[in-house]
C-alpha cells in the first residue's frame, strides 16, 4: 500500500490540460504511513424506510421521482415495492447481504432529516426521511453499519440533537443543502458547525445537481456554500465530486478543486459516478493531482451502470461485461472503480476523515 500523499502548506490551482489536472502544491512535511490493514468501506450508502412497521421513517415519491423509486427497487432485486409494509426490513436485509458478499468490510449509513425553515419551522417537501433513532437501531444491530446523523441546522433542537447524537456514536453528518434547503453560510448556523469542529464529527455534503429527490434550493448545490463550516474548521466530504448530474447543470469540479487548494480539511468522494452524465468526473479525478483527498461511495440505491466508464474509454468490452454480470450494486461499483483505475487507499481513506469511536481497534 503506498502512503498518502503529504499535507500542503499552499495550492494553487492550475487547471487543465493535456495532461490532466495540475496544482502547484508545496508539501509542508510528510506525513505518516498509513495504517495497513484497514478495513474497505463504502462511504455513501443511503439508508431509506417506509415506517410502515414503526420506523419512523416515510416516502412520498410522486411523478418522476415515483418512477426511478421504482425502477432502485427492481434494481435491488427486491420482490417487494417502495411501499410494502415488509420494506424497510427486506431493505436492510439486502443491504447486509450485499456487504457481506463484497469486498467490503463496512459501509457508512445515512439518515435524512426533514426540510425545514429558518425560523425552525419544517416545511411539509421532500421524498423521504429516515430518523437518526432509526438509524441507530439498524447500525446497532449490524456492525457492518456506521452511523452518518442528519440533522438539519435550522431545527430549534439542532444543538441538542447534535449533542445527543454523538453521545450515541455518530461517525458522521450527512446533509443535502439543496434538497433541505440548508444555507450553510448563515452565521446562525455556526455554534452547530463549531460543535461539530470540536468534536471531529465530518459532513457528507451533496454538491452538484440532484435528479432522484427534490430540490428545495439549486443555489446550495454550489460546494462555495460550504466555504463557512470549512472556515470554522469542519471536515466536509463534497459528495460526488460536484459533478453535474443532468445535462444542464452546471460543472462546478474546477471550482471544487481550487477549494480543496485552499482547505485542507475539504475532501470528495467519488458516489454516484457509475451514471451516464457524473461519469465524466471520472477522468478528472483520476487525473487530479489531489485525487488523493477523493474517498469511495456507491450511493446505493442509485443505479449502478457499467457502460458509462466504457463511453469515457476507462475500460474495455470485456471488463464492462464482467461488471454487468455483477448482480450487487455495491459490489459492482467498487469492482468498476478498481477497473478504472483507483487503488487500496481509496477505499479505506475514508478512517483519516470519520469521527474515531474507541471501538476502532484497527487504528
Amino acid at each position: 500500500m503506498r502512503k498518502p500523499k503529504p499535507h500542503f502548506s499552499a495550492c494553487r490551482y492550475v487547471g487543465t490540460g493535456n495532461d490532466g489536472w495540475v496544482s502547484d502544491c508545496h508539501p509542508a512535511g510528510s506525513s505518516p504511513s498509513a495504517p495497513r490493514h484497514r478495513p474497505w468501506v463504502d462511504g455513501h450508502v443511503h439508508l431509506v424506510g417506509n415506517g410502515r412497521k414503526g420506523s419512523g421513517c416515510w416516502i412520498r415519491m410522486t411523478g418522476w421521482h415515483r418512477m426511478m423509486g421504482g425502477m432502485m427497487s427492481r434494481m435491488l432485486g427486491l420482490s417487494v415495492h417502495f411501499d410494502h409494509e415488509d420494506f424497510d426490513d427486506m431493505y436492510v436485509a439486502k443491504l447486509v447481504d450485499d456487504i457481506r458478499a463484497s469486498p467490503l468490510d463496512h459501509a457508512l449509513l445515512l439518515a435524512q432529516d426533514e426540510v425545514y425553515r429558518p425560523d425552525g419551522s419544517r416545511r411539509d417537501f421532500g421524498s423521504f426521511h429516515v430518523p437518526n433513532d432509526y438509524l441507530f437501531a439498524v447500525c446497532g444491530k449490524h456492525r457492518e453499519f456506521l452511523p452518518a446523523v442528519s440533522i438539519h441546522p435550522a431545527r430549534r433542537d439542532a444543538l441538542e440533537e447534535l449533542d445527543r447524537c454523538l453521545a450515541l456514536g455518530a461517525r458522521a453528518l450527512k446533509l443535502l443543502p439543496n434538497c433541505l434547503d440548508v444555507d450553510c453560510s448563515s452565521p446562525g448556523h455556526d455554534r452547530f458547525w463549531e460543535t461539530m469542529a470540536a468534536a471531529g464529527l465530518p459532513m457528507l455534503a451533496h454538491t452538484g445537481g440532484e435528479m432522484t429527490v427534490p430540490v428545495a434550493n439549486k443555489r446550495y448545490q454550489d460546494p462555495r456554500t460550504l466555504r463557512r463550516p470549512l472556515e470554522i474548521g469542519v471536515k466536509v466530504i463534497a459528495a460526488h465530486a460536484a459533478s453535474r448530474s443532468g445535462l444542464f447543470d452546471p460543472d462546478y469540479f474546477d471550482v471544487l478543486v481550487q477549494m480543496m487548494c485552499d482547505f485542507p480539511n475539504l475532501y470528495a468522494d467519488t458516489s454516484g459516478l457509475n451514471t451516464p452524465i457524473r461519469s465524466a468526473a471520472l477522468k478528472k479525478i483520476l487525473r487530479c493531482d489531489l485525487h488523493d483527498r477523493f474517498l469511495h461511495g456507491s450511493d446505493f440505491p442509485v443505479p449502478v451502470g457499467t457502460i458509462y466508464a466504457r463511453w469515457r474509454g476507462l475500460i474495455d468490452r470485456e471488463t464492462q461485461k464482467r461488471a454487468a454480470r455483477t448482480a450487487n450494486l455495491i459490489e459492482r461499483d467498487l469492482h468498476l472503480k478498481q477497473a478504472v483505475g483507483f487503488d487500496e487507499s481509496h477505499f479505506t481513506r475514508i478512517w483519516d476523515v470519520l469521527r474515531p469511536v474507541v471501538d476502532d481497534a484497527f487504528e
